[in-house]
Parts: structure tokens; sequence; C-alpha cells
């Protein structure tokens, strides 16, 4: 097994290449006393190698004496709802996201669906899943679970306020695709929705809508049907893209800004005293400044989904939002889910009687989003950094890097046509 399995904030690689079944046995073998409990809330998405990890890693559950809840096929955000409305101490997520078919990975929670990385213990099961585990404790059990009911009566008040919204879906073959035209199905709305059949072969592409190819059928279709607005899913249905009515991917962090109109102006007096917004700290300047204008209290971010929810419940902040196109909030037990950033975007929309591009505008700067390079050296590269921050950094000789403001007509989006 290769070291690398072993990120910061989950256990990933190619199946079967880098890990297998006997390793997701132990892993799930090593999971009831990572996570302090004996009922484990397992799920998983249409990638071809799920099934045969889901029934590894809960036969090693069962084999640990623990007991295991099958959830079928679903998507992460139905994941967490599970974990935490109905009490489990902890569950497992077996999906790789955005990542190629050929990958797959196990994203763990504890109890109320908190996130378990390097720091909360994962890096200690390491050591133990190169040992072969045997059994000392009576097997657990095997039980299904269907949330469905539930998951649309909790999804029902973020529905208050849209109406005449048309809107294009690409589930893009991913776990989105479970459940979801039935989530939407009550909605006053005119919906076209494309690659909603589940296939982990990923067939009309990949499951990174970060990638612009990625993008390119969700956004034909916007234009097409002459939609207002389009969403193109990752993977797991954890991240959103959204797509204006002229067919132009929206940068993550205006939607962040655009959130705020839900809470700060159309939804003042469910605040509970709480104004506080975390912002991804690579954001553009206009999604603070836009924030403020709005009366929130916008505090600046690091990266990782883990991390963010972390801070976020220390902060008692309302909502948070990534560039990759996590947004989580308070009022879903501090978790991601594309799906309720949807609806506030949707109710937004319907309320403010405003084109998508018109409302997101208002943002007035440029910004280059995430730059990604390949290095020989990554520590050189960071001493490089800090070096050249020290000598840019006030009081340092060199001057102030940012953003440009956009002409007066506001800021254009990146279009990669």
């Amino acid at each position: 097994m290769s070291v690398e399995l072993f990120s910061e904030n989950d256990i990933r690689g190619v199946y079967p290449q880098d890990w297998n079944r006997e390793t997701a046995y132990r892993i799930g073998f090593n999971l009831p006393e990572l996570l302090r409990t004996e009922e484990i809330l397992v799920g998983r998405d249409p990638r071809l190698s799920s099934e045969e990890i889901f029934e590894a890693v809960s036969d090693g559950i069962r084999n640990a004496g623990a007991n295991v809840t099958d959830i079928d096929p679903c998507c992460t955000p139905s994941l967490y709802f599970a974990n935490a409305y109905c009490v489990f101490g902890g569950s497992v997520l077996i999906t790789a996201s955005h990542n190629p078919p050929e990958y797959n990975r196990l994203k763990i929670s504890g109890n109320g669906a908190v996130p378990i990385n390097r720091a909360s213990g994962l890096q200690d099961r390491q050591e133990m899943v190169r040992r072969s585990p045997t059994a000392t404790k009576a097997r657990g059990s095997l039980k299904f679970l269907d949330i469905t009911g539930d998951y649309l009566e909790f999804l029902t008040p973020f529905k208050e306020g849209i109406t005449d919204i048309s809107l294009v879906s690409d589930c893009s073959n991913g776990a989105a695709a479970c459940r979801y035209g039935q989530l939407l199905s009550d909605l006053p709305i005119e919906h076209h929705i494309i690659n909603a059949v589940p296939d982990g072969r990923f067939p009309e592409h990949g499951p990174n809508p970060l990638e612009a190819e990625n993008l390119q059928q969700a956004r034909d279709k916007v234009v097409a049907e002459r939609a207002d607005i389009g969403v193109c899913f990752n993977g797991d249905g954890d991240r959103i893209v959204f797509i204006d009515e002229q067919g132009r991917p929206v940068p993550a962090d205006l939607i962040t800004g655009l959130l705020g109109l839900h809470f700060f102006k159309h939804r003042v007096s469910k605040l509970r005293g709480c104004r506080k917004v975390l912002y991804d700290v690579r954001s553009s300047r206009s999604v603070k400044e836009f924030l403020n204008e709005l009366g929130a209290e916008p505090v600046p971010c690091p990266v990782g989904h883990a991390v963010v929810k972390a801070m976020l419940r220390r902060e008692r902040g309302l909502y948070a939002g990534e560039l990759t196109g996590h947004y989580i909030s308070r009022d879903f037990y501090y978790c991601d889910s594309a799906i309720i950033g949807l609806l506030i975007v949707l109710s937004v929309l319907s309320r403010e009687k405003k084109n998508l591009s018109e409302l997101v505008r208002r943002q007035r700067y440029f910004s280059s989003g995430g730059l990604s390079f390949a290095v020989d050296s990554k520590e050189m590269i960071i001493e490089k950094v800090r070096q050249h921050r020290a000598q840019t950094a006030p009081g340092g000789r060199g001057g102030r890097g940012g953003q440009t403001r956009a002409p007066e007509r506001g800021a254009d989006f990146p279009d990669s046509k």
C-alpha cells in the first residue's frame, strides 16, 4: 500500500493499483475504533469500483463488531444529511468526487458529519492497515436506510420564493443524479436535465466542472433553451458551477458574494444575531466589499473543506464559499451542499427579478482564479515564495500585488470558448 494513499482529508488512489479489496477491508475494520462508534453509515457513488469497495469496507466494519447501515448509491450531501439527521456515530462515503473514473476514495466523517482528517486521527490508521486484522467480536449487522422523504422535507424551507425560472442542470452522470430530479420536482420552474443517468464511466464528459471542456454541454444547453441559469455538478454532488443566461461560467467567489443577498436582504429576520461569512482567501476583493455593503462580517478562510467547516463552526458563521464550488452552510449541519447552494441562488434570482449576469456584475474586479504548475522541487518553490512575500509585504521593497479593477461596465466572465 502506498503511503500517499492517506492524504490530508481522506484516503484515495487509483483502484485497484494503489489500493485494493484487502486494503479496503482493513480500513473498514479500523473504522469503529477510529470513530469510536458501533453504528456506521456507509454510502457510495456510481463509480465502477464503488460496489466492490463497499462490500469490503462493510465486511471489515462488521467483522470488527460494529453495525453497518447502507444508504445505497448517493451524493455526498445526502450522506452528510443522513449522518447528522439520524445521529450516527460516523459515516464513510466511497467516492472519488471530481477525479477520473479509475480513482476512488474514502471520505470519513464522525458524529454530526464532522470531517475526519489527519489532525483528527486519520493518519494514525496508516500503520494499522498494514497488518491483517483478526476478528475478536461477534459480527455486526447490516441494514438499509432510505432518507429520501426526510431529505425532501428538510430541503423545503430552502425552496421558498422560487418561481418562474428556466434552469439547465448537468448531473455529469455522477452521484448528483441520485434523487436529483425528485428533489426539484415540486418547484414551479422549467427544468432541463442532462447527463442524469448515474454512470461511473462518465461517458459524456469528466466529473470535474472546473475544467472548461466539462462545462460545454451545459453552456450550449443554456443558450439553446434560452434558460435563465445553468449548473454543472461534480462527480459526488457536493460542488457546483453556475452558468449565466448567456452561457458564461460564473466564478465561484462571486457566487459566495451573491448568496449574501439571501441572508442579509431576503432573510434578515432569521440571522439569529450572526453576520459572519467565510470567504476563500483566494477570492476577489469585490466579494469582501460586496458582503460589507450588505452588512455582513466577511472573514477570510484557508483552503480545504475540512478546515473551512471547522472554522465555520468555531466562528459560528452563517455560510462559507470556496473557489472550488463548495458552499457550506450553518443551516446544513456546517456541511457543504451543492443542492442547497442552487436553491438559494434560484431564490435570489426569483426575488431580485434580475439576470444572473446583472447580479454578479456588481462585484467589480477581475480574478485569475487558481493557477497550477508542475515543479521539480516543491520545497524550493515554497521558499522562493516566502522570500518574495517578505520583500513585497508592507515595509518590504516591492509593491503591492492584487486584482485589477474592471471597466465601468462591470466584470466580464472567464470564457473558455
